[in-house]
């Protein structure tokens, strides 16, 4: 007998669940029918999802991207996480994440959930400049959160924080300064000097923080036109380096490596940086997955904006 209950049970509940889902009718509608409360016909179709009579099948791409940004977010214990989808036979890692970025960017900008911005530098913000509306925010400042270089103008940081100044409508200050000083040099005594020093108290009040990731390969223009000459990517990985965020070097944990090359970056340190309410790192390409990680270890990111090829190699690294 209680076999047969069983039976008549499951047997209501999916002829509720088949009204409801298949002829789309409500849950009034649904008990007029069936001569029952629609308190029982809500509970029936609740008890069917929970006993796996009902699943729900999303036939989307968008589903996979949907499930990578989940288990960033749980894997690493992030805010958030935005995967964009990219080319498997033609990746380009700088674009898409970098219109992922301009959206991110957008929607917090219209939410009003920033007043100072510090930007980095590289050719994902520079993707990301060209897709963002153009908006009228004067009460925003840009401020560049490290030194830039002679070359490379347009996606070096000074070209960073006015287009994107440009973009939104909004004020920019810059730190004009080299991405590094001399070896040798003072550095305390080089930021002293009252420009410096006042650019330095501004990074302390930011609200956020745009980073990019650069590894040790050829791809990375830091690496072709910003080091001094005395420093190859050789030595910095002898040193255990696997890329730099902000200029300093780290390694596979988000450690600063102990070579010189630290202590001459011109910029926001990484403890500063810690302390940044939110810190989005965009950054994409399978050559960055270690020091995107690294990054990520070390507690610098707080919103991961990437690409699925570089997402499933992440998780993949560290599963």
């Amino acid at each position: 007998m209680a076999s047969e209950t069983s039976v008549e049970t499951e047997a209501f509940l999916v002829e509720v669940c088949w009204h409801y889902f298949i002829n789309e009718m409500t849950q009034s509608e649904v008990a007029a029918l069936m001569g029952v409360t629609r308190l029982r016909v809500n509970q029936a179709i609740r008890s069917a999802r929970a006993d796996g009579l009902v699943r729900v099948d999303i036939q989307s791409p968008h589903v996979m991207r949907l499930r990578l940004q989940e288990d960033l977010k749980t894997r690493f214990g992030l805010a958030d996480a935005i995967v964009a989808p990219a080319n498997a036979d033609n990746h380009d890692y700088q674009r898409p994440a970098g219109a992922a970025l301009a959206n991110y960017l957008a929607k917090g900008l219209r939410e009003a959930r920033w007043q100072r911005i510090g930007v980095s530098w590289g050719m994902t913000l520079t993707n990301a400049m060209t897709h963002l509306p153009r908006m009228q925010l004067p009460e925003i400042e840009i401020i560049s959160m490290i030194g830039g270089t002679s070359q490379g103008a347009s996606f070096n940081t000074f070209g960073i924080a006015s287009g994107f100044a440009d973009r939104l409508g909004a004020r920019y200050s810059l730190f004009a300064a080299p991405v590094y000083l001399s070896p040798g040099t003072d550095r305390e005594e080089f930021l002293s000097d009252a420009v410096f020093s006042e650019h330095l108290e501004k990074l302390k009040t930011l609200d956020l923080a745009v980073l990019v990731a650069g590894d040790l390969s050829d791809r990375s223009v830091l690496m072709n036109t910003g080091l001094p000459s005395s420093v190859t990517p050789a030595t910095l990985s002898e040193k255990g380096a696997v890329g730099d965020i902000v200029g300093h070097f780290i390694d596979h944990n988000g450690r600063e490596v102990d070579h010189f090359i630290n202590d001459c970056a011109v910029g926001i340190r990484l403890d500063a940086l810690e302390k940044v309410p939110e810190r989005v790192l965009a950054a994409a390409g399978t050559h960055k997955v270690d020091v995107i990680i690294a990054a990520i270890r070390r507690g610098l990111v707080t919103t991961l904006v990437t690409d699925d090829i570089t997402a499933e190699r992440i998780l993949a690294r560290t599963s």
